[in-house]
């Protein structure tokens, strides 16, 4: 098409306004309302698209609306990233919450409890990657991702150490009976009523039910405090169990008959959903103790609650829960049960830590380059096919 004067005349002559020496300093206006209205003069078109595919790529923070964890000005991720993309936190209860923004955006930063659903992933245009603030990935449906191409990654090792001493902490306050005895304590003259559930560390039995990073390093702290410690993970080669110098069963069942401790650290998956369930419970000693950092749907809510109110186990000290929070007055009430806020990961050191690796791998999805603890076997972090 010849150019009219008319066209001629809304263009701001060449190297004088969009000189490349000048461009650069567009960036920080809105460059495409200095254009005229609804121009389709040539020169136009080929600055928009230059322009359009010069803006920085978006990291979308996902944060539940309910109880945010990070902060407004993502001060964290910022430090990691930097300027290499725009970062913005957004509220949401779950991914019917998202707007075109964040389906719009390069790279997820999703936090627990704000599931990602199939139908929520289909709406992703340019994403590469959904990294999970945290160890678990449960609330990602990761064949989704992996069908649209997305890599899902998780942050596995952050809260190792948190995690590990919130299960003891909760064993032992159960042992020794800390939470009774405060309470009889406090009524300033006592009967110490919960004496026959106090019992010697020594001659206890502590098994752990999934011996990863955060089992192990469970499973170790208990047999410092001497615990006799044993454990079961049916995917571990051979060997292991000399290596860390703890004695191994071949079996669920053989775990619970013997444990007076039983501490949970695997996967939520098919397999390990509802671990713990009526049957299990019912093979657990009536004198033995529950403890679960892991996932709150690795046990069977209504069953450990109708356990521990029927006086079948001594008690249960639970980070998680299933369908968390708890729901009623009537599940709080359950006897001789703790429960903390899914908070066994929390320190300031470990939040800062978990949040510097999510940006980290973020910020490789978003230069194209090798993602680290991908779950779901997309190794390349590309554009999805839906970006393309």
């Amino acid at each position: 098409m010849a150019d009219t004067a008319e066209h001629v005349a809304a263009v701001p002559p060449p190297l004088k306004f969009f000189s490349p020496k000048k461009c650069a300093c567009l960036s920080v206006f809105k460059w495409y309302d200095l254009l005229p209205p609804a121009s389709t003069h040539p020169r136009c078109l080929r600055l928009s698209r230059i322009f359009m595919t010069s803006q920085k790529p978006l990291i979308a923070i996902v944060d539940w609306a309910k109880s945010p964890l990070g902060d407004a000005a993502s001060s964290a991720e910022n430090a990691v990233i930097g300027g290499a993309a725009d970062v913005r936190r957004y509220l949401c209860s779950s991914d019917a919450d998202f707007t075109d923004e964040i389906c719009g955006a390069t790279a997820l930063i999703v936090w627990h409890n704000t599931p990602i659903t199939a139908a929520g992933i289909a709406r992703l245009k340019n994403c590469r990657a959904i990294i999970r603030n945290g160890v678990g990935f449960d609330s990602v449906d990761i064949v989704a991702a992996r069908a649209r191409g997305i890599a899902v990654c998780n942050v596995p090792d952050y809260g190792t150490e948190e995690v590990a001493d919130h299960a003891i902490a909760l064993a032992l306050a159960l042992c020794r009976q800390l939470f009774p005895l405060d309470q009889e304590a406090k009524q300033l003259g006592w009967i110490i009523r919960v004496e026959p559930k106090l019992r010697r560390l020594r001659e206890l039995t502590f098994g752990v039910v999934g011996l990863g990073r955060i089992g192990t390093a469970t499973a170790l702290r208990a047999k410092a405090l001497g615990f006799k410690v044993c454990f079961y993970d049916p995917y571990l080669p051979n060997g292991v169990d000399k290596a860390v110098g703890l004695a191994r069963v071949r079996s669920l069942d053989e775990l619970l008959v013997q444990s007076d401790v039983l501490s949970l650290h695997c996967p939520l998956n098919a397999e390990t959903r509802h671990l713990i369930a009526e049957r299990e419970l019912a093979r657990l000693k009536p004198s033995a103790f529950v403890v679960n950092t892991a996932r709150g749907a690795v046990i069977k809510k209504d069953a450990i609650l109708a356990a521990l109110r029927d006086g079948r186990i001594a008690g249960a000290g639970l980070d998680v829960v299933e369908d968390e929070p708890l729901k009623t007055a009537a599940e709080a009430a359950a006897p001789n049960l703790i429960v903390t806020c899914h908070a066994a990961f929390c320190s300031v050191e470990s939040k800062l830590e978990m949040r510097a690796t999510s940006a980290r791998i973020a910020l490789a999805a978003v230069r194209g380059e090798k993602l680290d603890n991908v779950v779901n076997g997309v190794a390349s972090s590309s554009a999805n096919p839906a970006a393309a």
